[in-house]
């Protein structure tokens, strides 16, 4: 039973890509205009605007959800459907969903730390190729999530997935992290084979025309490599948050308010990760017990493990995992910061 099936509910996700796209273009066409370095002061109210948006945003969901299905024939024709039990276990989706697509989000920001400093790109055009990939992560994940709504309906494909997903969080739980080389990436030597690229950035711009011939930029490199690695994690990502519901438009906006929140705590937290080094084991503890839920445990429950108890136990996992940081010194050297220019 979907509760908020596209074709009943399309004017829902058409005003909520409305206000994804008014918030975009006041961040970039107002906040944003000029290119420069985003201060720890900046980050950190944009991070509490983000988050503040999300929970509202939560919070008028809720409400909405017990209004319309208490209003909708096909739902209360249901034998034993109440509105109000529907409502909460729909919120308490959403939240649970952004908490884990939040916590999945810090993995990016490692990874981002890695690009920019290969590239070396100066931090006040590090929004600029967030913002672009951002945008290329939206349209990616919608894809990513339609697809997963058809696929997650075969018992098969859920299993698999959550096999993956332990699979995953065990890799990460006792592997230690690669050094990331670009430069052997694949998809920058395909552009590089079909584009000429310039030495050294110029300025703000992908790309610039020199003696007629136009030339990707740095710059431009870095955005490729940015959408690229994006895309790799949503493999991890979204199976993960169809373990918490089956709902796509739960899955979609709970999604997207994450996303929309990374440049900001990634100013907010690249040049203090470094202290966070047990968290990435929070993270691959969190992976496999979403694993666990797609594989086991919701059969285990009739179908659906308890999601105040999935909110408990992840929002546990990852308090521990931030205490042990600030508790335990690292075994091995500390990763190196973001560059600032």
């Amino acid at each position: 039973m979907e509760l908020f099936p596209i074709v009943e509910y399309w004017w829902l996700y058409l005003a909520f890509l409305g206000f994804v796209g008014c918030m975009i273009v006041l961040d970039l066409g107002v906040f944003h205009r000029k290119a420069h370095s985003i201060s720890m002061k900046e980050a950190g109210i944009w991070s509490v605007v983000w988050v503040s948006l999300a929970l509202l945003f939560n919070w008028g969901l809720l409400h909405y959800a017990a209004h319309s299905f208490a209003n909708n024939p096909r739902l209360m024709a249901i034998p034993g459907f109440d509105p109000i039990l529907a409502s909460k276990q729909v919120g308490l989706e959403f939240l649970t969903g952004y908490v884990v697509e939040k916590a999945l989000a810090v993995d990016n920001i490692f990874v981002f730390i890695v690009i920019f400093s290969y590239f070396r790109i100066p931090s006040q055009y590090q929004h600029r190729i967030l913002f672009y990939g951002i945008l290329g992560a939206l349209f990616f994940r919608a894809i990513f999530i339609a697809i997963g709504s058809v696929l997650m309906t075969w018992h098969a494909v859920v299993v698999i997935f959550g096999v993956l997903l332990i699979f995953t969080g065990l890799k990460m739980l006792f592997t230690s992290d690669k050094e990331m080389d670009p430069e052997k990436n694949p998809l920058l030597k395909f552009v590089r084979k079909f584009m000429p690229v310039t030495p050294t950035l110029e300025g703000a711009k992908f790309f610039v025309r020199k003696n007629g011939v136009l030339m990707a930029t740095p710059l431009f490199l870095c955005l490729v490599f940015l959408e690229f690695s994006d895309v790799i994690f949503a493999v991890d990502s979204i199976p993960a948050i169809f373990a918490i519901t089956k709902e796509p438009f739960i899955v979609f906006t709970s999604n997207i308010f994450a996303i929309l929140g990374l440049r900001s705590m990634y100013f907010l937290l690249a040049n203090v990760m470094h202290k966070f080094h047990y968290l990435k084991h929070g993270l691959a503890f969190v992976l496999m017990f979403v694993g666990l839920k797609m594989v086991w445990l919701n059969h285990l429950f009739d179908g659906k493990f308890p999601i105040t108890w999935s909110l408990g136990i992840i929002t546990s996992i990852l308090i521990i995992s931030i205490i042990c940081s600030l508790l335990f010194k690292p075994r091995g050297k500390e990763s190196a910061q973001v560059p600032s220019a």
